[in-house]
């Protein structure tokens, strides 16, 4: 089923000739025939965005595009993403793709940019939706299939703690042996995949730290609490102490993002907020991150005199890639793209709602290289993000083959 019905891609914009005739010959008739349908549906997902837990117009477009390839989805509980299964057998194997956009204001000037303002696709959920769904619609073409094949078109991913605990609690994940997915790499060139084994992303907190004060002049502040001295304690103070309490091989990191206070040059504020988030590489250490921070917010402001309340949001753990699981991904990105298409990848400090389901399943997320090679390479999260939609193709071929190598 084609929802839109794009023009014909110019010659630039053609699929890479890499994943071509690598079979199965299903799969390579459906991406022949439906090429321009994965194009359209990345681009209506992305110029009609949805914030967390409000994705019901693209859960809808999900569900409608399953239905025609006579699929039956399952709505989460929420009501927003869905779970679809394919095949049957003893071994399920599960991929999971995120549907939900970022508050941004697009600045990219495609013809298909947001037409919501403030709400952008901003990190390629849009284009992992399509892959999956064209995944799902290849799939169900094939003949005949090795086991079961679960597809996880997951809400929330861009909100700590994440739409994944929604489907755990769902139980989506009860009798699956392996989960995938992947996730763009706008500094990765189309044609290349990058796995690693063990941690791929970092740990994310979210920091709030509200002061207060008796307020007063600015010419007197020996007779009050100094509430801005205290803020700036505090933004330079609590980075440095974690920096000198925690290993500096666990990439752990503190920035803030937002202060505010006051609004007079004359006037000891009463009120101070300032928020960040704090990031580290190593699972343990994320266990044990909030008794540190609160003792050492505690040490910095209490010589100030000025109250706090510290609110520490647990956020994600690293996505840890499991072994066997990745080594079946790299099975299925070869079998997909050839041997040459398979880099290695460092561990980022970003984070990624995808660790929940390692903490209970197997499983590996890759990196899809969605670089022209040719323009300039911005990244993830900012308002200029896009990407090539010559790696749609290869992204669906790279799920089909590691759900296949995966249940063989």
């Amino acid at each position: 089923m084609t929802l839109l019905h794009p023009s014909p891609l110019p010659a630039a914009e053609a699929p890479l000739d890499i994943a071509a005739g690598r079979g199965p010959s299903w799969l390579d008739e459906w991406l022949s025939k439906h090429g321009t349908d994965l194009v359209a549906w990345r681009r209506h997902i992305h110029a009609h965005p949805e914030l967390a837990y409000a994705e019901h117009a693209t859960t809808a477009l999900i569900a409608e595009c399953l239905r025609s390839a006579g699929l039956q989805s399952t709505p989460l509980p929420d009501g927003t993403g869905l779970i679809c299964d394919i095949g049957t057998g003893s071994r399920c194997v599960a991929l999971r793709a995120d549907i939900d956009a970022l508050p941004l204001v697009e600045a990219t000037g495609l013809p298909f940019a947001s037409t919501v303002h403030g709400v952008m696709h901003a990190c390629g959920h849009d284009a992992h939706t399509a892959i999956l769904l064209g995944a799902a619609l290849a799939l169900a073409s094939a003949p005949a299939l090795p086991g079961q094949i679960r597809l996880i078109f997951q809400p929330a991913e861009e909100v700590m703690p994440g739409g994944a605990l929604d489907v755990l609690a769902a139980g989506a994940l009860s009798d699956v042996d392996h989960i995938f997915a992947l996730h763009c790499a706008p500094r990765l060139p189309v044609g290349q995949v990058g796995t690693r084994v063990g941690p791929m992303t970092s740990a994310s907190d979210l920091l709030e730290l509200r002061l207060s004060s008796p307020g007063g002049h600015t010419s007197r502040p020996h007779l009050t609490a100094d509430l801005v001295h205290a803020l700036g304690t505090v933004i330079t103070g609590l980075p440095s102490l974690l920096s000198r309490r925690i290993d500096p091989r666990s990439g752990t990191l503190l920035v803030w993002g937002a202060v505010q206070a006051g609004q007079a040059a004359n006037t000891v504020p009463q009120e101070g907020l300032v928020r960040g988030t704090l990031r580290t590489g190593d699972r343990g250490i994320w266990t044990d991150l909030e008794p540190l921070v609160r003792e050492l917010v505690t040490a910095l402001l209490t010589p100030t005199g000025v109250g706090f309340d510290l609110r520490h949001v647990r956020g994600v753990p690293p996505v840890v890639n499991e072994p066997v699981s990745t080594g079946l991904l790299r099975d299925g990105i070869a079998a997909a793209l050839g041997e040459d298409a398979v880099v290695s990848t460092e561990q980022s400090a970003g984070a990624e709602d995808f660790a929940w389901y390692l903490e209970h399943v197997p499983g590996s997320m890759c990196r899809l290289g969605v670089w022209s090679g040719d323009q300039p390479q911005h990244d993830i999260h900012q308002p200029t993000f896009d990407l090539d939609e010559r790696a749609l193709p290869l992204g669906v071929r790279v799920m089909v083959h590691t759900a296949l190598a995966a249940l063989t």
